[in-house]
């Protein structure tokens, strides 16, 4: 699977390695072809990715979350404001924060690309796997979250 030669005695397990991270990369790449984030920047796709799934914050939790200077978040989050992705409100215990919440239509926009990966997979999977493949794929899921899972 691997489109880079293995390594002269390279670990079985090293290969595996190499080509579970070129096939997840694939997989990435597809399905964000399939979800359009538009022109968007990775920064920005994971500001809107933090505030989708965990609710309103400050530019400057999200600069240390993201591991950037607060500056740096400023930039990426006024984008994000003049596009209409993200609205700022006065925190109303200091009033020297904004807290940032994605729009409504922002969220909307992030529900129908989330649909669409999710059928289009789905639509992969039914038509390109017998029914005992996608058990296999199943039984490959579960060793890939052990891999995940593991500290």
């Amino acid at each position: 699977m691997s489109k880079r030669k293995a390594e002269p005695g390279a670990s079985p397990s090293g290969v595996l390695a190499a080509d579970v991270a070129t096939l997840i990369g694939k997989l990435k790449r597809k399905l964000r072809a399939q979800g359009s984030t538009g022109d968007l920047t990775p920064s920005q796709i994971a500001v809107l990715m933090h505030l989708d799934r965990n609710g309103p914050a400050t530019v400057s939790a999200l600069a240390r979350i993201e591991g950037v200077r607060p500056q740096s978040m400023g930039a990426t989050v006024a984008s994000l404001e003049a596009s209409g992705f993200v609205m700022g409100t006065p925190d109303p215990s200091d009033g020297r924060q904004t807290i940032l919440s994605l729009t409504a239509a922002c969220a909307t926009k992030i529900r129908s690309g989330r649909a669409a990966r999710h059928e289009w997979l789905q639509r992969a999977i039914n038509s390109k796997l017998t029914p005992q493949e996608q058990a296999q794929l199943k039984a490959a899921i579960g060793l890939l979250n052990r891999i995940v899972d593991t500290e």
